[in-house]
């Protein structure tokens, strides 16, 4: 497995306002908004995965764990179910198979163009397969495509494999509709997989993705542990205080929806 750890410039030079602009973004929010995190390339339990589970833990807020079936043992999931403790605040659904790139031009995708239906269909029945046999009844039939997009064949195969919902990136709906009634939890804001070189841009840039997101209603966070430092876990900390000191704001779960 590879999985790219680089730190995103604005964890590496801290505002010192960031949690005070965040604080006044959330207050912009209307009652009734909703808020959801996602963790996504989960799978292997190490010291920054064990400390995103502890803060949401610690906040008492749902966290939605994207697992990579080819990268699942049954000792690491002894490891990681013994962390998510009696607290039903996990929930462990499917992130593609293998997440490698099958794209031959453009940009990357497990399940994009370049295969074939009954490719893609068998990749993701084969990972749900292992998520349920190691799993058992804590797998949850959601689906997160790695990098957050797949084509339109692919939503046809997740409906033909009971798949609930799925939840990529926002604005895959307009460029790749999804069949039937399959819902899509997309998420809106992007902590850690950020491509601003300059701090004061990636922050500028962060805080706008929550602002925009508020304005549809639904917060949808993605988070990469491995790419956290001390500060984006200060930061997560700080988020997570503030959502839950609004009332008014609705921690939403997968499971619930």
């Amino acid at each position: 497995m590879i999985v790219k750890t680089t730190i995103s410039s604005l964890w590496l030079a801290p505002a010192p306002d960031a949690e005070e602009r965040l604080a006044a973004i959330f207050d912009t929010a209307p009652g009734g908004t909703e808020i959801f995190f996602r963790a996504d390339d989960v799978a292997v339990p190490g010291d920054n995965c064990r400390e995103m589970m502890k803060l949401f833990r610690k906040h008492q807020v749902p966290l939605h764990m994207a697992v990579t079936p080819a990268w699942l043992t049954k000792s690491r999931w002894t490891t990681l179910s013994k962390w998510s403790g009696n607290d039903d605040l996990f929930c462990w659904h499917q992130h593609g198979w293998r997440h490698v790139n099958h794209q031959k031009t453009g940009k990357k995708g497990e399940f994009g163009t370049d295969r074939t239906k009954a490719a893609k269909k068998a990749d993701i029945a084969k990972g749900r397969a292992k998520l349920e046999a190691i799993m058992n009844d804590d797998f949850h039939p959601f689906f997160t495509p790695p990098w957050n997009r797949f084509d339109i064949e692919t939503g046809e195969a997740l409906t033909e494999l009971g798949f609930k919902a799925v939840s990529r990136s926002d604005g895959e709906m307009k460029k790749v509709p999804l069949p039937g009634k399959l819902p899509d939890i997309f998420i809106n804001v992007d902590l850690h997989t950020r491509t601003e070189t300059n701090p004061v841009e990636g922050w500028n840039a962060l805080l706008g993705e929550f602002e925009a997101a508020i304005k549809t209603g639904r917060i949808g966070v993605m988070l990469h542990h491995q790419r956290m430092n001390g500060a984006a876990f200060k930061f997560l900390d700080t988020c997570l205080l503030v959502a839950t000191n609004r009332s008014d704001l609705q921690k939403v779960c997968f499971k619930s929806l």
